[in-house]
């Protein structure tokens, strides 16, 4: 028995076809039966499994990179430092342990969770309990405290819905989630055409439109651009934008259909990289980048770091520690170090960020 499914019937039989947009977001978060809301998905035991679960080195780069971004701002004396989808603190946990290494920087920060899942809450909160970091959490970036910011997103973006639109005899029409006879959930096409989509596209092009990742995008670059700051945003993606769908569904580490069992698996998107520049760009923020995720751990030190951890361990726990550096930069077609990408979003003002020096805005 799949309780959201039932609801999602009922919402279907009542006001006809949904959005993909807002099918996603009931999938994802809906208060009750939300896949985010009632379960930890990370790691061998969940669904899918994140740079920061790999290992420390990814958060530790990343707290350092915090440390110099604080310096660039005029290190301000209170920083609000704002983690968008912590997953289970591990990130926030590595980075806070290498922040000790600058004292002022760590004696400034103000650090804010934005999480929408109860479970992962509470595992947030047992994972940070002894970082001598009072933390406090949010349900959405509106709440978070005013003043200087450096906002970290790890694989953040690729949740947030999305739009999609079909290129048809009459025009570009919008994909939605219906049902079939059986109760089945099925795409559709709207009635009628988006009149003022003129893009030319062939017969059956898809167009998927990540509305919301550009609010927020914007929303952060705005804030950014007034009170000062950072974002460092990493995902998988792409760099420039083009036609398209990317929507999966992920369950138990293997892809499944995104109508199939609805809360029960991730849904994501690809990240298009090039329209959060635009929208930040906008807003009146610089960015920086894309880079891919092994460009940036390269040039930030990864490697010299595992050389580093290893000098002290165990042959095993070397060769470990070989192993998931290697997998977070590799460079094959389908490795983490070419999938993800990397871009900084900073105030007007400042030079490129560490790791991202030969790619000026």
């Amino acid at each position: 028995m799949n309780a959201l499914a039932d609801l999602l019937r009922e919402m279907i039989a009542s006001d006809g076809p949904m959005p993909l947009d807002r099918y996603m977001g009931l999938c994802l978060g809906h208060p009750v039966q939300g896949y985010y809301v009632t379960r930890d998905p990370l790691g061998a035991a969940g669904d899918f499994i994140t740079s920061p679960e790999i290992s420390q080195m990814f958060g530790e780069l990343l707290g350092l990179w915090c440390a110099e971004q604080w310096h660039a701002i005029g290190s301000p004396h209170r920083l609000r430092l704002v983690e968008l989808g912590p997953g289970r603190g591990t990130l926030m946990s590595d980075l806070l342990r290498a922040a000790r290494v600058v004292p002022e920087f760590f004696n400034s920060l103000d650090v804010h969770l934005v999480e929408m899942s109860p479970v992962l809450m509470k595992l947030q909160q047992e994972r940070l309990a002894s970082s001598g970091i009072q933390a406090t959490w949010h349900r959405e970036i509106a709440t978070l405290p005013e003043g200087p910011a450096i906002f970290i997103a790890n694989e953040f973006f690729d949740a947030l819905p999305v739009r999609h639109y079909v290129q048809t005899p009459v025009g570009w029409r919008e994909r939605l989630v219906g049902t079939d006879p059986q109760g089945r959930f099925v795409f559709t096409l709207a009635n009628e055409p988006e009149r003022a989509m003129t893009r030319p596209a062939a017969q059956g092009t898809v167009l998927e439109l990540a509305l919301t990742s550009q609010q927020v995008m914007g929303e952060i670059a705005s804030r950014l651009t007034r009170q000062g700051g950072a974002a460092l945003i990493i995902d998988y993606g792409y760099g420039k934008t083009a036609f398209g769908e990317t929507l999966q569904a992920i369950k138990a580490h293997q892809f499944v259909s995104p109508l199939e069992d609805p809360g029960e698996a991730d849904l994501t998107v690809h990240v298009d990289f090039a329209a959060l520049k635009t929208s930040a760009q906008a807003a009146g923020a610089l960015v920086f980048g894309p880079l891919t995720q092994g460009d940036f751990l390269n040039r930030l030190g990864i490697h010299q770091r595992a050389a580093s951890l290893s000098r002290n361990a165990t042959e095993q726990q070397a060769q470990n520690i070989q192993i998931a550096c290697d997998r977070l930069t590799a460079t094959g077609e389908r490795e983490m170090g070419t999938l993800f990408k990397v871009i900084a979003v900073t105030q007007p003002g400042l030079a490129a960020p560490a790791g991202f020096e030969e790619d000026q805005p």
